[in-house]
């Protein structure tokens, strides 16, 4: 059918995600730094995301397109809501963990992990409990040679893992629509002083640049023998 919908153009989008946020659809992802029409029949053709782009990189065209999806857009909130993902393990089911009032047995250490799933490749992009945090970007190994791990990094920090050597494929594109489609207020990537454990400090710089956003970033490098060797502003 022919319809109005909406039209990007991506050599003046600068990748801010603001208009991903303001449909309410979810018509539109980030996408290697740029926003894109991925679900034309998520799009209802009224522009909500249109004021909300600052570079005038939207506008409407009258084209072939399917028909708007009312019911489909309503099963895909309802998933948004519950932020699972589509395997359905209940692993991948993203829910945030409240500890306030908790007390450790004596002797022990609390958890300061504040949210579910962890690993970089499961965490759903839009979860919930990315508005407004502080993002740790952590190499698998750093938990287990830095003692107070949760304590100074975890705590007050939405936490995501990987091992650049080992998992498949290349973090850049997942970390960037994070960045893009959320309000984060930080980034710390914590990473081991071996040379391979530079790729998810540079997947995280990556992330950043091809986000379009300004965020503060740290880095902390973290010895074999459990001391902080490096820590600052990258």
């Amino acid at each position: 059918m022919i319809r109005r919908i909406i039209k990007i153009d991506e050599e003046k989008c600068t990748g801010c995600g603001l208009c991903a946020k303001a449909c309410h659809e979810g018509a539109i992802e980030m996408a290697e730094g740029k926003a894109r029409l991925t679900r034309e029949d998520y799009c209802d053709g009224l522009g909500d995301c249109l004021p909300a782009c600052p570079a005038n990189a939207i506008s409407f065209e009258e084209r072939e397109a399917p028909a708007y999806n009312e019911a489909a857009v309503l099963e895909a909130k309802k998933k948004k809501a519950g932020a699972v993902l589509p395997c359905g393990c209940p692993g991948t089911h993203s829910r945030a963990i409240k500890h306030e009032g908790e007390s450790a047995p004596c002797g022990k250490v609390p958890s300061r992990l504040s949210q579910w799933p962890v690993q970089i490749k499961l965490v759903p992009v839009n979860a919930p409990y990315f508005d407004n945090a502080d993002l740790l970007i952590a190499a698998d190994c750093t938990a287990y040679a830095y003692g107070n791990f949760h304590n100074e990094f975890i705590r007050d920090r939405i936490t995501l893992i990987g091992c650049p050597k080992l998992d498949e494929g290349d973090y850049g594109d997942k970390l960037a629509a994070i960045l893009s489609m959320n309000n984060i207020k930080s980034v710390t990537v914590a990473r081991m002083e071996v040379p391979c454990c530079g790729g998810i400090e540079n997947a995280a710089k990556r992330a950043l640049q091809a986000s379009g956003r300004v965020i503060p970033l740290e880095v902390a490098v973290i010895s074999a023998d459990g001391k902080i060797i490096k820590r600052g502003n990258a």
